[in-house]
């Protein structure tokens, strides 16, 4: 999986979410440790980015760990739950369009309160920066974003089409195992009927990186807190309509193709997809929160 950078167009996300995008969707052979070392992968996508004074990465550090703890104490379990939810409908062959938008709701359910939680940690870095570390974002963001046009867009919207099928099949084996001639047909054609989706996505980054170099401007003054909350809850809304109406439609695409991929596959992918929920339910119940702490009740061991 290739994670979102810290101030790339999801960027500020990233504080939030990089918790739970690598324990839910990453192709990490250990869980456990995917999730105790991420905010060590956060620094090193901050850095790679802006160069980072010892103030600076002391209180980021800071501050990401106390992200994680909370994250890790309060929201763990509920994923926990949630996971013993779907591997119970996976076992039981409840998986109908109701069933896995369900299951879509509650994974979308869980970022607000990452983000709510990310958000005073992005606005103090943020709003350390000096003038040339805005410079150095500045350029290091646009030339991001001239190397996910050059990897994403190809020289047709069928070669593009082509490209993001084969991502798409690469996330989806994550989960159901190797596809079959079936599956493989219905995400080539659910990948055609996306249409310009990579292009608005790429627009709409770089709507999104314009409104962050514009509010870094003021930084100093008192409304920078909410306009680093406005980037984080409301980005869809800053990476414009056509943004907003690609989202919702991509949304309930992606269920139809879940659904389809799962009714065109064999038990085989269904017991691969149940191993799956096993496996990071147990990492789940397995993580402490710090040395010697159990998650669910914090007792020591």
């Amino acid at each position: 999986m290739n994670c979102p950078n810290v101030f790339s167009s999801g960027s500020l996300r990233w504080l939030a979410i990089a918790c739970a995008s690598l324990v839910i969707v990453s192709g990490c052979s250990s869980t456990r440790t995917a999730y105790r070392y991420a905010d060590w992968g956060i620094v090193w996508w901050v850095e790679d980015y802006v160069t980072l004074t010892d103030a600076q990465s002391a209180q980021l550090n800071l501050g990401i760990d106390q992200l994680r703890q909370w994250h890790c104490s309060q929201e763990l379990p509920r994923y926990g739950r949630w996971l013993d939810s779907l591997e119970a409908d996976v076992r039981q062959r409840n998986l109908d369009p109701d069933t896995i938008a369900y299951h879509q709701e509650q994974l979308f359910g869980f970022f607000p309160p990452l983000l709510e939680q990310a958000t005073p940690i992005a606005t103090d870095l943020l709003a350390s920066l000096s003038d040339a570390q805005v410079r150095e974002l500045a350029a290091n963001m646009a030339e991001s974003q001239r190397e996910r046009e050059e990897e994403y867009l190809a020289d047709s919207q069928k070669e593009t089409a082509l490209a993001r099928a084969e991502r798409t099949e690469e996330r989806v084996e994550r989960w159901l195992g190797d596809l079959n001639g079936q599956q493989k047909s219905i995400v080539a054609a659910w990948s055609e009927q996306r249409g310009r989706q990579t292009e608005i996505w790429l627009e709409g980054r770089r709507r999104w990186q314009q409104a962050l170099l514009e509010a870094l401007e003021r930084r100093d003054q008192p409304g920078f807190a909410t306009e680093v909350g406005r980037l984080i809850t409301d980005s869809e809304d800053i990476r414009g309509e056509e943004y907003q109406a690609m989202m919702v439609d991509s949304r309930a695409a992606m269920k139809t193709l879940i659904h389809d991929l799962i009714d065109a596959g064999s038990p085989t992918h269904l017991a691969h997809l149940r191993g799956q929920a096993v496996e990071l339910s147990g990492d789940f119940e397995a993580l402490t929160c710090a040395p010697g702490t159990d998650v669910a009740s914090g007792v020591a061991d």
